[in-house]
């Protein structure tokens, strides 16, 4: 039979938390906002293909993209020393470092899964979302941010010592004779952006759904990164705990760092996805085709993409100086995309698949070929680059010429075993190829915790809401 409700919730939670939890744990080794996307991608995925059974295929492409593109925001804060303030070496024992410091991962982590769950919530709802006026409703929040910045994370000179009031990482407070290198925060700006983003959409446009999830993601980020490092820290605090009984011999291989976000994406996960189920009734997508009337020519898409894959070469791996301030701003970086998915035939289909894929595969390929000599170059350049790009290239294109004949179920379906697969192979490859049956190293354990979630989205995948019919030919179709 053809399912047509959403999942059930012991379904949806256990599968967005392994999406989560795989791509949190990857992210990683890639970096903070491309890295990011990899997560986006999946638990986008998962939401869309168990929570979307009704819709089309370029609705269920664009609540995807808007996931991803949200969840990136937050991986341009610097977060490393709010981490040691709860593990560092010098601070073990120090108790007020330790609440300190899982105050601002709260904070931090609900930050950056809140932007993401509020682009989610106003891609799932039925208030419809014109493109510019996400472009000046992204500008507006920009602003916000530059306040909150001059509000909430200045002063900051470090020469004189001098600090924000509310500063979560490591300062001359908890080490006074410690030779510390500060970093500039920037919380406080997207808790603005992202309050002000929440204001507009739940008192303006009465949008419920997306103010809701976005209290759900501050919840569930919030949780997930302070729960994730309670472990590292736990170790840290504790270093001999797991050093006798049958477990030593495997514990001395846990990496504990990829511990902690493995932990904080399946948390998130499993809170975000909860959330989502229990406001299900708020689901209503309006039809994404309603903006693509009056929106991109075929020339204009192909044309903004040309644009922005410039963009993300150029940061990526260029490293152009002019665009450091914008990037670390992060939301100019989403403004184009935004609009460009919003407003797009092919664009979010584009933005889901090779765009989120080239960095990905473009930073493996640099390790594995050019970092290491791990593969030779012009065998990594097949392997690592163009086979990726080829296979999301193809499938972007084939999925979005098919849309008005896909079901978002079958799309999310198809694009889930694919991204599932290609990041879980990339990141196979960055780990080295960490077999179980050959000596174990700080890479093994994780190795096996994604390949149990990868296998397990693939099961997934493959026999929920399969129907025995294989027409195509309607949105509920499957």
């Amino acid at each position: 039979m053809t399912t047509e409700k959403p999942a059930p919730l012991w379904l949806v939670v256990p599968l967005t938390a392994m999406a989560g939890g795989m791509g949190w744990g990857i992210r990683g080794q890639y970096g903070h906002q491309t890295g990011a996307m990899i997560a986006g991608v999946l638990v986008g995925s998962v939401i869309a293909f168990l929570m979307l059974p009704r819709a089309t295929s370029l609705t269920a492409a664009r609540v995807i993209a808007f996931f991803t593109l949200g969840v990136s925001v937050g991986g341009s804060m610097t977060y490393g020393q709010t981490v040691g303030l709860t593990h560092d070496a010098a601070l073990i024992g120090n108790w007020e470092a330790l609440r300190w410091g899982m105050l601002g991962l709260f904070l931090k982590g609900g930050i950056w899964i809140g932007f993401g769950s509020a682009l989610l919530g106003m891609a799932l709802s039925g208030i419809r979302y014109r493109p510019a006026e996400l472009a000046l409703l992204l500008l507006g929040v920009l602003f916000l941010s530059c306040f909150g910045m001059q509000l909430l994370n200045e002063p900051f000179d470090p020469q004189q010592r001098l600090l924000p009031g509310l500063y979560f990482s490591d300062d001359w407070y908890f080490e006074p004779d410690g030779d510390l290198t500060p970093r500039r925060e920037k919380w406080g700006g997207l808790l603005f952006a992202l309050a002000g983003m929440a204001f507009y959409a739940r008192c303006v446009r009465g949008d419920r759904l997306a103010f809701r999830m976005a209290g759900w993601g501050l919840v569930a980020g919030g949780i997930g990164f302070a729960g994730g490092q309670s472990l590292q820290a736990w170790h840290a605090w504790n270093p001999d705990a797991l050093s006798e009984g049958w477990f030593a011999e495997y514990a001395q291989h846990i990496n504990w760092w990829n511990t902690m976000e493995t932990t904080f994406g399946a948390v998130f996960g499993a809170i975000l996805a909860t959330g989502v189920w229990l406001n299900r009734h708020l689901i209503d997508p309006a039809p994404a085709e309603e903006n693509i009337k009056d929106g991109l020519s075929p020339t204009q898409e192909v044309l903004l993409l040309l644009v922005h894959f410039g963009v993300l070469a150029s940061w990526g791996f260029i490293m152009v100086r002019a665009l450091g301030p914008v990037t670390e701003l992060a939301i100019p970086m989403i403004i184009l995309p935004v609009v460009a998915v919003s407003a797009g035939r092919y664009w979010p289909y584009m933005f889901v698949l090779p765009m989120v894929a080239i960095q990905i595969a473009g930073k493996t390929l640099r390790h594995m070929s050019y970092e290491t000599d791990l593969v030779p170059v012009a065998l990594g350049w097949i392997i690592f680059l163009l086979v990726p790009m080829a296979a999301t290239l193809i499938a972007a294109i084939t999925f979005a010429r098919r849309s008005h004949l896909q079901s978002a179920r079958s799309f999310s379906r198809w694009c889930l075993l694919l991204v599932t697969w290609l990041y879980f192979l990339l990141n196979f490859a960055f780990f080295e190829l960490p077999w179980p049956w050959q000596p174990w190293t700080g890479r093994t354990p994780h190795g096996l915790v994604f390949a149990v979630c990868a296998f397990g989205l693939t099961a997934g995948c493959l026999f929920y809401g399969r129907s025995t019919s294989s027409s195509q030919t309607s949105p509920t179709a499957e």
